[in-house]
């Protein structure tokens, strides 16, 4: 079953990780994709094409990086002018960093609060004006279990991810009103690149903590994606779906 056939995605961070699987599992589905990235590389556009001819969909990069405000609206500028509807965002791309609270500068802090939900805030207003105009979409943002669990050195990080977990919420509850859905999706332990950038034993601790004893595939993530962009959640908005083995 087609379940997002004719639709059109924005997802950012699209060409590594989480972003790379909801991109392709999106594609399959009949979805059309403009990927954010920070820089549009060779490898990239192959990659893209690539999936555009086994999908038979479109599926364009568009250049965004979340440290700089005026790339934040030049992308927004881009989307809004090449996508006939916007139906799907997916607020994927981030920077994580750890450290213990009295070690933590609050440069570093604010890094990861300007990555991790101001410049999400900002591309989404400047995106879901078409999604007010259509009277209906679906966002969602990608935080992480980091959230709600005050392991140490996860001050800053899990801070910024909880924010924009709450931020998720109240935008819920402004947009219903315009038919636009807004949920998270908290991941656990995932192996991508910031699985490797872990330590060891903080990683452990949380696979151990799960109930499945393992770490995610960021497969298993863009198939919560795939099902909260389409109609089969079209009555769920304010949730945070956990994708982190049963945590309990």
């Amino acid at each position: 079953m087609m379940m997002l056939s004719g639709k059109t995605a924005v997802v950012t961070g699209a060409n590594r990780g989480i972003g790379r699987s909801v991109v392709e599992t999106f594609a399959a589905h009949g979805c059309n994709v403009l990927g954010c990235v920070r820089i549009i590389s060779p490898e990239t556009l192959s990659d893209f094409e690539s999936l555009q001819i086994r999908h038979g969909v479109i599926i364009k990069p568009v250049q965004l990086d979340l440290a700089d405000d005026d790339s934040i609206k030049t992308a927004g500028r881009e989307i809004v002018g090449q996508a006939g509807s916007l139906d799907i965002i997916v607020n994927n791309a981030g920077i994580a960093s750890g450290g213990l609270f009295q070690m933590t500068s609050v440069t570093d802090m604010r890094k990861l609060f300007e990555i991790n939900l101001f410049s999400q805030l900002l591309l989404t207003q400047s995106l879901v004006r078409k999604m007010v105009r259509q009277k209906s979409g679906s966002i969602i943002n990608i935080a992480s279990t980091a959230a709600l669990f005050a392991d140490p050195g996860n001050l800053a990080y899990g801070s910024s991810k909880a924010a924009l977990t709450r931020a998720s919420e109240s935008m819920a509850t402004e947009l219903g009103a315009f038919n636009i859905r807004v949920n998270t999706i908290s991941p656990g332990v995932t192996r991508t690149e910031m699985f490797d950038q872990m330590a060891e034993s903080a990683r452990n601790s949380l696979i151990n903590r799960s109930a499945l004893k393992r770490a995610a595939e960021p497969q298993e993530v863009a198939n919560a994606a795939l099902f909260l962009a389409s109609e089969l959640s079209a009555f769920i908005t304010g949730q945070t779906l956990r994708v982190d083995g049963g945590i309990v």
